[in-house]
């Protein structure tokens, strides 16, 4: 078990012991019906082009696909936001790791304010760029965008969770957390893409591919 896999074990722990069976179950629920959906097989796959795109930084700067890659791989990790315990375990990862990137860069995408980014950025000192996909526009494209489930949305308000609040739109749509790994020239060389948020990318498999 890699290091990220064994921290969101210990995450689920003490989750379990935190979050009413009530909330867990409904969770779960939410889960399975995403992975029933089988949401992973429309995604983009390896050997597309990655879509261009022009997204901002938290510095409200604008950043787009050639701007980013510049004779460099670039590998591209999008994350439901700072206010998921599992997205912050796997920022703090890919932070940990970022100097075995070897001549590639990284971004990470989320819908969320370029204001929510800036905070998360300053929480765990990322030496990359926080983009934000306004309403998902991006995760759209790549194919990796839903709607979280109308009965599972006041178990996360009762977290505390207001994603139209956070992420400043009208619905609850997220992106399926995924990372892509992107040729020179943006092809997709390899993919990470799961609907179970629980479950994050191997860091060392994907260096593996770098």
């Amino acid at each position: 078990m890699d290091h990220l896999a064994q921290q969101i074990a210990k995450l689920n722990e003490e989750l379990i012991s935190q979050i009413p069976l009530e909330s867990l179950t409904a969770f779960q629920q939410s889960i399975q019906e995403l992975k029933e959906k089988q949401i992973e097989n429309r995604s983009l796959t390896i050997g597309e082009k990655f879509p261009d795109f022009d997204l901002h930084n938290f510095n409200h700067q604008a950043v787009s696909l050639q701007n980013l890659l510049h004779n460099k791989k670039l590998i591209i990790a999008f994350l439901r936001g700072s206010w998921c315990p599992y997205c912050n375990l796997e920022i703090k990862a890919l932070q940990n790791e970022i100097d075995k990137f070897k001549n590639t860069k990284l971004i990470v995408v989320t819908p969320q304010t370029e204001k929510a980014n800036l905070e998360w950025h300053m929480q765990h000192n990322t030496s990359f760029e926080i983009l934000t996909d306004k309403n998902n526009q991006l995760a759209q494209k790549v194919g990796i965008d839903f709607k979280l489930q109308d009965f599972v949305i006041p178990y996360y308000e009762n977290l505390g969770i207001d994603l139209p609040q956070i992420n400043q739109i009208q619905n609850h749509s997220l992106p399926i957390p995924a990372v892509y790994l992107l040729d020179k020239n943006g092809t997709i060389m390899y993919k990470f893409v799961n609907a179970n948020y629980m479950e994050r990318i191997n860091i060392n498999e994907l260096i593996k591919h770098i």
